[in-house]
């Protein structure tokens, strides 16, 4: 990348979430579908999710392109499209750690021309959560906590190896599913027999009521997060990105565990 470049095209929330962080918001010309945050992106145009509305990138032909592994393994054609077409294309692979997370943005802030700004994010996010995590020490007692990505039929938590996982520890909590790793699939009778203390759910955005659903679903009421009301319902997004708003998440689950 021979210099900084003045237009710029994100396919993934994360990485538009990053760059706003670092300043450059008012370069993004091209977003993908799901990027939701900050707000500005409502008028930001969209191209395209998983699949790339190639034809839309060229026409709009940006300094650069972000993409991500899943766009690199699915997609080649469609990045061979741009590199004939002079468009620089980063990809940024996924990310299961905050350690993960910061490269990312190391990489991306270099990408830019943004080295200062994504250096000063990650050293202000390490001290906040640093600050949670010395706070956290005061805990006596470890709750037991079960995270719920998707509810019923199909069950699932998250293991080892998750940002959600990480956070739970770094705040002094016990995930019951962290002999696990990655996303986990699961029963009723298996969530059951984890007894958590406090149960939280992910998919708020798209069920109604989760809260009262998991409250009242059949052969939860011995579990020791419903008979106490501990079931608790939060955005996915801060604590699955990996992006500014990691420490905001794990600060979330801090407060709703250990009020």
């Amino acid at each position: 990348i021979e210099k900084k470049p003045e237009t710029i095209i994100s396919i993934q929330a994360s990485i538009t979430e990053n760059l706003f962080a670092f300043g450059l918001g008012d370069k993004l010309i091209g977003i993908s579908d799901y990027c939701n945050y900050p707000q500005e992106t409502e008028n930001i145009t969209k191209v395209g999710g998983q699949d790339i509305n190639v034809e839309l990138v060229l026409s709009l032909l940006p300094d650069i392109v972000f993409v991500t592994d899943y766009h690199y393994n699915a997609h080649p054609l469609v990045l061979k499209q741009f590199e004939e077409a002079g468009i620089p294309t980063v990809v940024v692979s996924g990310a299961e750690s905050l350690k993960d997370a910061y490269a990312s943005m190391e990489m991306i802030g270099k990408a830019v021309g943004a080295e200062s700004e994504a250096k000063a994010l990650i050293e202000d996010m390490q001290e906040r959560h640093e600050a949670i995590k010395e706070k956290a020490k005061e805990v006596t007692e470890k709750k037991r906590v079960y995270v719920e990505i998707f509810p019923e039929p199909d069950i699932f938590t998250v293991g080892k190896n998750t940002f959600i996982h990480e956070m739970l520890e770094s705040i002094q909590a016990i995930n019951v599913s962290g002999d696990q790793e990655g996303w986990v699939k699961m029963n009723e009778e298996e969530a059951v027999s984890l007894n958590p203390d406090v149960i939280i759910t992910l998919y708020g955005k798209y069920t109604d009521d989760p809260v009262g659903e998991v409250l009242n679903r059949d052969g939860f009421s011995d579990v020791n997060a419903v008979k106490n009301e501990q079931v608790f319902d939060i955005d996915d997004d801060p604590v699955s990105r990996p992006g500014p708003r990691l420490v905001d998440g794990a600060r979330e689950l801090a407060e709703i565990v250990y009020p």
